[in-house]
This record gives structure tokens, sequence and C-alpha cells, in this order.
């Protein structure tokens, strides 16, 4: 999704509730920049573990998605209080990484925020480098 192009709900399958704190505005009275991608953050866990990734697991051994890249397209001032939904889905499978892309829109509507991508590769934390992603991923990927 470029700069220019507009999403769609219907390009989502999993969504994410987010509630907008007092806290997350800055000094010129919207939601900070950074809270966003806290939301993106919050949308992107709930989405690994609605596939059964277990984001806690913190053996030596593990390996899993890192962040190595993200955009965002702030689209509108947001303020509050206001109630989203962030949508997420898996726009490309790599070899050894994937893009997800999201969607932050208000709750029940099409008032669209804001939308971006992030490229996580699949890590080997004790190798500290990205591996091949494992069958079983790209077909959770897929049928997402």
């Amino acid at each position: 999704m470029g700069q220019s192009s507009r999403p769609a709900r219907d390009e989502f399958g999993f969504w994410w509730p987010v509630t907008v704190r007092w806290a997350d505005m800055d000094a010129l009275g919207h939601v900070n920049n950074s809270a966003f991608l806290q939301y993106l953050e919050c949308a992107r866990v709930g989405y690994f573990e609605a596939m059964g990734w277990d984001s806690r697991d913190t053996t030596p051994a593990r390996k899993g998605p890192i962040v190595v890249s993200q955009t965002f397209n702030y689209r509108r001032q947001l303020h509050y209080p206001a109630e989203l939904e962030v949508g997420v889905a898996c726009s490309e499978i790599r070899n050894r990484s994937f893009v997800l892309s999201y969607a932050v829109f208000g709750k029940g509507s099409d008032d669209l925020f804001g939308d971006g991508s992030t490229v996580l590769v699949w890590l080997d934390f004790a190798a500290n480098k990205a591996v091949q992603l494992p069958s079983h991923v790209r077909e959770r990927l897929i049928g997402r």
C-alpha cells in the first residue's frame, strides 16, 4: 500500500480494538505519532497470538518474527476520546521475511486515520540472523 493508495476495510481479516488514552496526546492536542506505532504493535502481537505464536517464548533456541522496518502514513489528526480498530493483513511473503499491512479506522466507520506496513524477518535469536520462513508459518500467513 503506497502513500497515495488508501486501504479499505475489506482488505483486512484481523481486527484489534484500541481505546485512545488521554496520555496518547501531545502538546499540540492530537494523538502523538509514536502512539500510532504502539497501536500497530498491540495489533501485531494480537495477530501473532491469534495464529498460535507464543510471544512470551524467551528460550535461547527460539526462532520467530522481529521487526526490521516500519512505515506509517498519517492521514488525519486523531483526538481523545476515540475508539479505533486496527486492521492487520499479511500483504507479502518472502524467503526469510514477510510484510504486514495495517490500517487504523474509527470504530465501526470508514474514517481512516492512518495506514502502514512492517517488514518482519524470521530470526534465529541464538545466531542473531534471519533464517528461512518455516513452511507452517507460510501456511498460516497465507491462510490469514
